[in-house]
């Protein structure tokens, strides 16, 4: 199972996910720094992204704690699920099907008075608070990752997942954010979908192509036997 490094593959489709971010997501991104002034707009962003990266952090600890369990049941943990599970991913993504993902309405409400309270204060402070709710957005594939932060089997895994994922999104996302006048007319939601479908795709099927051979399980079972008998 050691044939990708899944934290490469977490910031990957991170950068996959961006694509989404900016297409349906950019403006949002940009909200912060709308309302009261406290603070210039590079450092409200830093601010705002390192909330993002802290919030990710904690909420891959949680799921990496509470997948600690259930992985306690297969033979090798993690290493034996998380590779096919972000293979699965990418197919879901790329196919289309993250749009029919749950996204609890309870987060949504909360998030909304989070935003309500943060305008009422100075955009340095107001960036970092909405930067740290992130993890409420209804985002199909930013609650598939969280998900796959489970399969980590642990919360210091489940963290470095998260946070190599929220990585992976911050480079175009930043783009967006500074370059918003100049992107907006030209990278529309549909194309950005579309290139995003694309490039999940071709990630599943170079993670599957580098996995082929954990699916060999006559030459395991017989590669046993023979050690047994030896």
């Amino acid at each position: 199972m050691i044939q990708i490094d899944t934290s490469a593959a977490a910031f990957m489709a991170g950068i996959v996910t961006s694509l989404h971010c900016v297409g349906m997501c950019g403006p949002l991104s940009c909200s912060w720094a709308i309302g009261p002034k406290g603070g210039g707009f590079m450092s409200g962003t830093a601010l705002y992204h390192g909330g993002r990266l802290v919030s990710y952090g904690v909420a891959g600890a949680v799921a990496g704690t509470l997948g600690a369990v259930p992985l306690a049941f297969f033979q090798h943990g993690a290493g034996m699920v998380l590779p096919w599970m972000l293979v699965l991913a990418f197919l879901i993504v790329g196919l289309g099907l993250d749009k029919w993902l749950p996204k609890p309405g309870f987060l949504t409400h909360g998030l909304r008075r989070v935003q309500t309270a943060a305008f009422k204060l100075k955009s340095t402070l107001r960036a970092a608070i909405l930067g740290l709710a992130t993890p409420l957005l209804p985002c199909g594939p930013l609650y598939l990752m969280l998900a796959l932060a489970s399969a980590n089997g642990s919360a210091t895994r489940g963290a470095g997942f998260a946070v190599a994922f929220g990585l992976g999104t911050l480079p175009l996302l930043f783009l967006a954010q500074t370059q918003l006048h100049l992107l907006g007319g030209r990278l529309q939601p549909a194309t950005m979908r579309k290139v995003q479908r694309g490039l999940a795709l071709v990630t599943a099927v170079v993670l599957a192509w580098r996995l082929r051979d954990t699916l060999d399980f006559g030459s395991s079972a017989a590669a046993s036997c023979c050690h047994a008998m030896n």
